[in-house]
């Protein structure tokens, strides 16, 4: 296989609705089929050395090679012209390039029940060429029916030092799934990405998140009680990293307290008591904490090099 093989698109299934980058003429020289014109895959080849079978609305089918395709929702979406060089890089299954992925949410905080959905985060690291086209690659890939979502190593490394709360639980999930060596390399510099902007973060996120949750309380004399649990798991966390250095995920000592509370157990001044007093430890853990004032942004674009780099072919 040469070195451009790989990077083929996928074998795109059958009934895929495309778009004709090329005309197709007839025996007699006329043109059957216009480039620019949308059919459906009725059936698709078991290599990319061959040809779909592709049907018109009309109900004529005609052979065409990969190259000769444009998949119907991309060419809406980028607009490009019927043989125009080059197709969106999200025909690319960049799911491939995955160096590390994890379960979040409820199943990691171990507040999980049995109808929990399983989250799954991570990082993916594109090839360089694939980078550097004209089109780029997306910061994040998602899937909302199965509930992943994958960062692209730039992003996710400028999200992390930022203290992004979700971003530093991914860094820090009980509940890893795959990991590649590089992905590895990027769990071992999760200290780099701690400092006292956590506290900003943290802090700053739940104070407003509960002001609108006393909002709803006022206006519609209701909230969405697992957010406000989460809230509070989130001040914990904080209070947590500040104090020991380290992003605690799994749910301990304060579990059955933050399940009735997602129940709807806990009355909302007992819970909103408990956040106020959160936010107090909170500033004394700021007053007293061994975290730098910035991050090792230095060591974080060390290794973001590096791994571009290794994906120079």
């Amino acid at each position: 296989m040469d070195s451009g093989s790989a990077n083929l698109p996928p074998i795109l299934p059958v009934g895929t609705a495309v778009v004709t980058k090329v005309e197709v003429k007839g025996a007699g020289g006329d043109v059957t089929c216009p480039a620019g014109a949308v059919g459906t895959i009725v059936r698709a080849p078991v290599d990319t050395q061959h040809s779909y079978r592709v049907r018109l609305p009309g109900g004529e089918e005609m052979s065409l090679r990969r190259e000769e395709l444009q998949v119907l929702k991309h060419f809406q979406r980028e607009g490009m012209i019927p043989g125009s060089p080059g197709d969106s890089m999200a025909e690319y299954d960049l799911h491939q390039y995955v160096i590390y992925r994890c379960i979040v949410g409820s199943r990691a905080y171990g507040l999980d029940h049995a109808d929990s959905d399983t989250d799954r985060r991570g990082v993916y690291l594109p090839p360089a060429e694939m980078h550097w086209s004209l089109f780029g690659v997306p910061e994040q890939l998602e899937n909302q029916k199965t509930d992943e979502c994958y960062w692209e190593l730039q992003k996710f490394l400028t999200l992390a030092l930022k203290a992004n709360p979700n971003v530093l639980e991914v860094l820090n999930s009980p509940i890893v799934e795959s990991v590649t060596p590089l992905g590895q390399e990027l769990l071992d510099l999760r200290p780099a990405f701690l400092s006292k902007l956590v506290y900003q973060t943290y802090n700053g996120y739940v104070m407003s998140q509960f002001k609108k949750l006393d909002q709803d309380i006022r206006n519609r004399g209701a909230i969405k009680w697992k957010h406000a649990m989460h809230l509070i798991r989130l001040l914990l966390s904080g209070i947590m990293v500040l104090r020991e250095r380290t992003v605690p995920v799994v749910v301990a000592e304060h579990k059955d307290r933050l399940l009735a509370i997602r129940n709807g157990q806990m009355p909302w001044d007992e819970v909103n008591a408990w956040r106020l007093e959160l936010h107090r430890q909170f500033d004394e853990a700021f007053r007293t904490t061994a975290l730098p004032d910035r991050p090792d942004y230095e060591s974080a674009n060390a290794f973001l090099v590096k791994a571009r780099r290794s994906m120079v072919k």
